[in-house]
């Protein structure tokens, strides 16, 4: 048992639960590719090594929307894993309010969570009615694009600086047998390319009328009209990437098959696994290069409520472990992602995480699509999105429909 956890037992509820003998804790999550994977090694170790208890990984195979209803159904079900992960925001607001997540507040007291994790936002995500109910561990922003070097040095091109110079350059790429656009089947993923290139082509300021205050006039007007129209022409760059899962798409930029995909600074692990170095063998642009801004979405665990008293106390000690900054240096490290804490030392960092570090240093960041909108309503704008990039509806009635889903968002 480590020394931080013991500090946590003097004149607390803790002190029984720490009485009592090691436990086996599953931990269900959704990282399932290879830097993923990777990445939540890190937590195992950390846990296996620096407690009593057995980390036993429950790994859901596919995206957080594949194993979102499969956690959500065993909780409600009355079969709870030890701890989950889920996004911070909105998706646990019916466990809480159902009393079926463990409360961790006296854990995030008695390690100042609130003076450390930065930005405050994150932990106001975690936070009900005044108390805390997850441990966020890392901040992933989705405003990106990947540039394969070798897919641009086969088109004899220079490496775009932005999303107009990348729409620019495909019609080369095309003509040397290269996809423009790396993208991923999935709604989630097309969802997100329609965020990204919002960012960019809307600006701030509108995108954030929609997204945050629900604006359908706003939602309706030019410069919507205008981010239509980008994706559907960047659709048309991607109309031969017969791919699935985000990390096959971006296995084609990896291997240079495509010149470039929109995906969160997760991708970042699946070029590290494969042994490339950012600024040499790929490019990231955050904000497609327009607007330099991240969101600040990203993890967090939650840990429903068990009547076993080692579980509970496996909880508490997890928890902990996942915020405190040996655990926050060596994971975000592993996943491409922007630790929670404010005061550790990533100066090892690669390039791409040294940009999202001085972006967020700057205080550019948005909240994440899972703090402004409840998951009906993102579920409604995926699927949207997925019928718009798999088909030729036109980008004017694609804009009347989200204007639509907008207008009635909760």
């Amino acid at each position: 048992m480590n020394t931080v956890w013991k500090s946590l037992l003097t004149g607390t509820a803790l002190v029984a639960a720490a009485s009592t003998q090691a436990a086996e804790l599953e931990v269900t999550h959704w990282w399932t590719s290879g830097g993923e994977a990777a990445a939540v090694a890190e937590f195992a170790d950390a846990f296996n090594g620096q407690t009593e208890h057995t980390w036993v990984d429950g790994a859901i195979a596919g995206s957080g929307g594949t194993a979102r209803p499969i956690i959500i159904s065993r909780i409600i079900g009355g079969d709870p894993m030890g701890a989950t992960q889920l996004n911070h925001g909105r998706q646990a607001e019916e466990l809480i309010e159902a009393g079926l997540l463990t409360d961790l507040t006296d854990v995030a007291e008695a390690q100042n969570w609130r003076e450390v994790i930065n930005p405050p936002s994150l932990l106001d995500a975690c936070t009900y009615e005044g108390r805390i109910y997850c441990a966020p561990v890392n901040i992933h922003s989705a405003q990106w694009i990947w540039l394969s070097h070798g897919a641009f040095d086969a088109a004899g091109l220079e490496v775009p600086s932005d999303w107009n110079e990348f729409v620019a350059a495909a019609p080369t790429l095309m003509e040397n047998g290269i996809v423009p656009l790396a993208m991923g089947q999935q709604g989630w993923q097309q969802n997100l390319a329609f965020g990204t290139i919002t960012i960019a082509v809307a600006g701030i300021d509108a995108w954030r009328e929609v997204s945050v205050n629900r604006n359908a006039e706003v939602a309706a007007g030019p410069e919507y009209t205008a981010v239509f129209e980008a994706v559907a022409d960047a659709r048309e760059l991607a109309r031969d990437s017969n791919v699935q899962d985000w990390n096959l798409a971006t296995n084609m930029v990896i291997t240079g098959q495509a010149g470039a995909q929109i995906m969160g600074d997760w991708a970042q692990g699946e070029f590290q696994i494969a042994g490339q170095v950012a600024g040499e063998d790929y490019t990231c642009l955050p904000g497609l290069g327009l607007n330099e801004i991240i969101d600040t979405g990203g993890d967090a665990f939650y840990f429903p409520v068990v009547e076993d008293a080692e579980v509970q106390a496996a909880q508490l000690e997890l928890a902990e472990l996942l915020v405190s900054p040996e655990v926050q240096v060596s994971f975000n490290l592993a996943k491409g992602s922007l630790p929670v804490r404010g005061d550790i030392d990533l100066s090892t960092a690669n390039d791409c995480m040294q940009k999202g570090l001085e972006i967020l240093a700057a205080g550019n960041v948005l909240p994440s699509g899972d703090m402004n909108l409840s998951a009906d309503t993102q579920t409604q704008i995926e699927d949207l999105m997925a019928e718009f990039w798999s088909s030729d509806l036109p980008a004017a009635e694609a804009q009347a429909r989200y204007v639509d889903i907008i207008a009635s968002a909760d």
